[in-house]
């Protein structure tokens, strides 16, 4: 006997079969993987040269630049992220993520001696002491010396000595990371 639409043996039966993921999760993931495919497009090829990529996905990868129209940059981007689906995701996110991180750490370092650079030229004296509280292997002479002329300058108008000053900042915070 044929189960009728009607039968709950039917609806049962349906309700055993595997569900795989939505159209709208299938979405996402292609999606995110276009993004993905976008930052990895962005990256330094000596980073991705880490990467076993095959040959056709550096053939897309290498062909990039020459897309200029919007609608066919998005298509590429497609493409791209079809063969990254036969990549080793894991190594491709984990390369994208770390270098990612390494520009966060980088924009955090930067904003810390515009801080730093920004306090030693509003404050003086204060902020020289509280630096070099922090940084005891610093040059005093120098740092003073910068201060001083950045002090001057920004009076002026003038931007020499306060990129001198962070120029000096920063070399001092990478000598001690």
């Amino acid at each position: 006997m044929d189960p009728s639409p009607a039968d709950p043996a039917s609806d049962d039966d349906r309700e055993q079969l595997p569900q795989g993921p939505s159209k709208s999760q299938l979405k996402r993931d292609k999606q995110a993987l276009q993004a993905l495919a976008e930052r990895l497009v962005a990256m330094p090829r000596a980073e991705l040269l880490r990467l076993n990529l095959s040959e056709a996905t550096w053939a897309a990868i290498d062909e990039t630049p020459r897309i200029r129209d919007h609608r066919a940059r998005g298509r590429h981007w497609k493409r791209i992220a079809n063969l990254l689906e036969r990549e080793d995701r894991h190594a491709v996110h984990a390369l994208v993520d770390q270098a990612e991180e390494r520009e966060r750490q980088a924009s955090a370092l930067h904003h810390r001696l515009e801080r730093w650079r920004e306090r030693l030229i509003a404050e003086g004296d204060g902020a020289l002491s509280d630096f070099l509280a922090e940084h005891p292997d610093t040059d005093r002479q120098q740092l003073r010396t910068l201060v001083r002329a950045a002090q001057r300058d920004q009076e002026r108008g003038r931007p020499e000595a306060p990129r001198r000053l962070f120029r000096f900042l920063r070399e001092t915070l990478e000598v001690e990371s």
